[in-house]
């Protein structure tokens, strides 16, 4: 699914596509959520759970040149011509 339809699915929507079409890559922990990163197609997604909440707060892109990008690339190797 190309980023402009995905980006306009309700947020349960946007879960039901990730669990479908998506593939985990990994998980971190940012501030008050923990947060994990998905691809799909050739972007990344982010879905920022808050534990102390019970639920998703937000489901969307991680821009390649965003600082989160150094928490995720310690943990796994992302491919480079996704993050450009």
């Amino acid at each position: 699914m190309h980023w402009k339809d995905f980006k306009k699915l309700s947020l349960s929507d946007k879960a039901r596509s990730l669990y479908t079409e998506g593939t985990f890559v990994t998980s971190i922990r940012y501030y008050r959520h923990k947060v994990n990163l998905y691809l799909l197609e050739n972007y990344y997604v982010e879905v920022f759970y808050n534990p102390k909440l019970d639920c998703v707060d937000k489901i969307d892109r991680l821009e390649p040149r965003h600082s989160r990008m150094k928490f995720y690339s310690d943990q796994v190797k992302l491919p480079l011509d996704l993050c450009a």
